[in-house]
């Protein structure tokens, strides 16, 4: 993106019409998306967590049967 100042223009009024223009092109919103995006989990994580969810779980649950929770 390319603002050039234009005659007799203060540089008060060329910030204010850069800003318009950024936030009117959709820069800052991409760039705010990129920020926050997470990649996606390998299978092998994935696979490694449901186990461990299992495990836990299965652990949690003999815990109640025998009443110490």
């Amino acid at each position: 993106m390319k603002i050039a100042k234009l005659p007799k223009e203060t540089s008060q009024s060329l910030v204010y019409r850069f800003t318009r223009a950024v936030k009117g092109s959709g820069i800052l919103i991409e760039a705010r998306k990129r920020k926050f995006n997470k990649r996606n989990k390998s299978r092998n994580l994935l696979k490694r967590a449901a186990l461990v969810r299992l495990q836990k779980k299965a652990e949690y649950d003999k815990l109640k049967k025998l009443g110490k929770l």
